[in-house]
């Protein structure tokens, strides 16, 4: 898949793949998505690959999650977690009285958590493989 092949209308959540946390909170959304707003894609992948170059993301920044709405935006760390959860709706929108920490901050909170994530979550050898059900929601 292409840059100019992703689909324009979803949000696209770039994970580590082979970090059992973030395979974790893949799970999570996935389960609180049923107006099927996300399409995800690993950081490892050659498509991920091509999105971090193309959004011109310094991965020595950030190795863990990107929010990527192609055409119009993107987030990194806290911020996209935040975006993330927002669309979740109901009581997660009260979520987002975080944003009145500046970012330094929440992402200190963020960058802490993803310094640590391998050591407290495990790390998988491979990336996941969707079961069928879930396929098409992975994209490349």
């Amino acid at each position: 898949m292409e840059i100019a092949d992703l689909p324009i209308d979803k949000k696209i959540i770039l994970f580590d793949g082979v970090c059992n946390l973030c395979n974790s909170s893949v799970q999570y959304v996935i389960k609180r998505d049923p107006k099927d707003v996300f399409r995800f894609v690993p950081l490892q992948s050659e498509l991920g690959l091509k999105i971090i170059k193309h959004i011109g993301i310094d991965t020595t920044n950030t190795d863990s999650i990107i929010m990527y709405e192609p055409t119009k935006a993107y987030y990194y760390k806290s911020e996209a977690a935040l975006k993330i959860i927002n669309e979740f709706g109901g009581v997660y929108s009260l979520l987002q009285i975080l944003t009145i920490f500046p970012k330094f901050i929440s992402n200190t909170v963020y960058d802490y958590v993803a310094r640590n994530r391998y050591k407290w979550y495990g790390k998988q050898e491979a990336c996941m493989i969707p079961t069928p059900e879930l396929k098409a929601k992975f994209l490349g």
